[in-house]
């Protein structure tokens, strides 16, 4: 059965947000007691010379000049802001305050930066004098990131990098709703914050694939080609941001050079900077981290993709039929409770409600003066269930799941063969899959929810050890 869309219970969110707060609250309360009880291991994150360009061209307009600066007002504060931004932060504020100026800079995808570069020349701007410009740089990135946060929680309630998450989980939240041009945006917002984020075109391509197949067994040809075609136009779109960054990255550094002057990837024949940077400058490619050296960081790992691999499993051995047939051979009442993924019917009237919803919701409200009972009996049949609802309904082992398990399996072998391991938890933070599968086990009797006690306790561990290590500059990731 189909039910019709309903919010989330108004408290119910609202206690989503205050954890979401309290949690950021915690997190910043924990990092700056290690920072005051240990020193960091690497003291070199204060270090700021100036821009490369002083007066950068337009391609770089959203950066700040590096002009020589009266002294902060409040040194001290400045320089605590300042030694707090560490690791890829150091790259983000930097580049949101000179551009992109090295080869290298460009992994780093425009978004953050830019929101960064906006926040601190407008809301921010009157702290300059007080703290310095740097410092303003990464008052603003910290601000960016926990606002992020709260909002993706209530969209993770609902159905990196918190800004990645935020635009990963509401993009998939829209798309579950049936809201595709939504969704689409915001996913290509997510490719916008990180390279990771052009793999959610694979749940558009997952949708695409079954509503094509529907359409062909019941002989619509012209009816599957639209749905082709429109899964191809939302999943480019989704790429386009991370395509257009690599023909930005083509067009600074590889045009206007003589051939022998060129950097070896833009002779490739498809020249693919990110590609090139993560393999040149970090060593990242197919089986290049298995060294014995590395054993440390694959410990490190090994929690997460323990559990990741364990929700597969968990996932294949229950449900192998619908597994390994990609979802196709799943029953009738499974795939009406995911109809945004496997129903033509569901597609088109949800597209239909959205467009008319806006323009016909004041109508409706001020002219229909039917009596309420009458009003009920004459309702539309209802179109799709929302996406905390199908889970509540069919829960893990739903049809509903599978594109995110597959999704997160791609995920996590990546991480494991190509990458380097220590950044998975960190990769695969913004999987749906972990947490479902986590409030599986704890739902689930005997042994299952020791297992559940334990990720309770090792994400414990994680934050108070992770704050310790990570805002320290120390290598834990």
């Amino acid at each position: 059965m189909i039910r019709s869309r309903s919010s989330p219970k108004p408290d119910q969110q609202t206690i989503v947000v205050k954890s979401a707060v309290a949690s950021r609250l915690l997190l910043l309360s924990l990092i700056l007691l290690w920072r005051t009880l240990l020193s960091p291991y690497d003291t070199s994150a204060s270090l700021n010379p100036n821009c490369l360009n002083q007066h950068p061209s337009p391609p770089h307009a959203h950066a700040h000049p590096n002009p020589q600066q009266q002294p902060p007002l409040w040194p001290t504060l400045a320089s605590a802001i300042e030694s707090s931004v560490v690791w890829d932060g150091v790259y983000f504020v930097r580049i949101a305050q000179c551009g992109y100026e090295y080869e290298q800079s460009y992994a780093f995808l425009p978004l953050l930066p830019l929101c960064i570069s906006m926040l601190s020349r407008t809301v921010f701007a009157p702290l300059v004098p007080v703290i310095g410009q740097r410092a303003v740089l990464g008052l603003s990135a910290y601000v960016i990131n926990n606002i992020a946060f709260v909002f993706s929680a209530v969209y993770f309630y609902r159905y990196s990098e918190s800004l990645y998450a935020l635009f990963s989980v509401g993009g998939l939240y829209h798309l579950i709703s049936g809201k595709n041009s939504i969704a689409v945006l915001w996913l290509a917002l997510s490719g916008c914050a990180r390279s990771n984020g052009i793999l959610n075109a694979g749940y558009v391509c997952f949708q695409t694939m079954h509503l094509a197949y529907v359409a062909v067994l019941r002989k619509r040809p012209v009816l599957a080609m639209q749905v082709i075609c429109g899964g191809a136009l939302r999943s480019i779109c989704i790429f386009a941001p991370f395509a257009a960054f690599q023909a930005y990255g083509y067009y600074n550094i590889c045009l206007g050079h003589l051939p022998n002057e060129m950097r070896p990837w833009c002779k490739a024949r498809i020249p693919l900077l990110y590609n090139y940077i993560q393999s040149y400058y970090w060593g990242v490619g197919f089986l290049r981290y298995f060294q014995l050296k590395q054993l440390p960081n694959f410990l490190l790992a090994s929690p997460i993709l323990s559990l990741a691999v364990f929700s597969i499993v968990q996932y294949a051995k229950s449900e192998p039929e619908k597994f390994f047939s990609l979802g196709f051979r799943a029953s009738a009442e499974d795939k009406n409770s995911a109809a945004v993924l496997f129903s033509l019917e569901a597609n088109l009237r949800a597209n239909n409600s959205h467009v008319k919803e806006n323009s016909s919701r004041k109508v409706k409200e001020n002219h229909d003066l039917r009596p309420k009972k009458q009003k009920v009996k004459e309702e539309a049949p209802p179109l799709l269930l929302e996406p905390h609802e199908a889970l509540a309904n069919r829960g893990y082992l739903s049809v509903f799941v599978l594109p995110f398990i597959l999704h997160m399996g791609f995920m996590a072998a990546t991480a494991f063969f190509v990458m380097h391991v220590q950044v998975s938890t960190r990769f695969l933070s913004s999987s749906p899959p972990l947490y479902w599968f986590a409030s599986y086990l704890m739902k689930s009797p005997g042994s299952y929810r020791r297992w559940g006690y334990m990720i309770w306790a090792y994400s414990a561990a994680y934050i108070l050890l992770g704050s310790l290590l990570f805002s320290n500059f120390y290598p834990f990731t």
